[in-house]
């Protein structure tokens, strides 16, 4: 089984950290929940509807590149997912060191290596063509968007939003449909 992984809000439990960021930064326009919510949909929706200015978004993604992996921590049974799996590719390097996660994955492509950014599926084009994808596992409808486009299976992990050809609240949820074991 070869996996494609998100990574924030994915394998690591990353929006809490980022919501509590992004409420420093904009104060009392909203509660974390209420910027997690807009998060969920995307960074770029985000600063849409909180009108962060260029100095605000640097803010965030300074204080983003300051968080220590232990702030960051992985959902439960992920990595009995990923130590199943034939191939995983994701996105994300420093927190996968920090856990000791990085034997697990075959290929890295993140923001910086010349892809455009999600929903265009060009980057999930190259890492299929690359290694035959089995699914794509992201916690976003913009995760789906893509794998979809190029006909891989999708799971959306923690969202209920229609579409998706499978949803899990936790990897357990996963380990038992895709592997048939816990």
């Amino acid at each position: 089984m070869n996996l494609l992984w998100d990574f924030d809000g994915t394998l690591f439990d990353t929006c809490p950290a980022y919501a509590r960021i992004w409420k420093k930064v904009i104060g009392d326009a909203a509660t974390e929940e209420e910027i997690l919510s807009h998060l969920k949909i995307s960074f770029s929706h985000a600063v849409k509807h909180y009108r962060l200015s260029e100095k605000q978004i640097k803010e965030v993604l300074e204080q983003e590149q300051k968080l220590h992996p232990a702030d960051t921590p992985p959902f439960p049974n992920v990595e009995q997912v990923l130590n199943r799996a034939n191939l995983n590719v994701t996105q994300v390097m420093n927190i996968l060191n920090y856990y000791g996660w990085d034997k697990y994955f075959k290929e890295i492509v993140a923001g910086d290596d010349g892809f455009p950014r999600k929903p265009n599926p060009e980057s999930y084009q190259y890492l299929h063509q690359k290694y035959i994808l089995d699914w794509a596992i992201g916690d976003r409808e913009i995760d789906m968007v893509p794998a979809k486009a190029i006909g891989i299976k999708t799971c959306l992990f923690r969202n209920e939003t229609p579409g998706a050809d499978m949803y899990a609240t936790d990897y357990g949820d996963f380990l038992k449909a895709v592997f048939g074991r816990p």
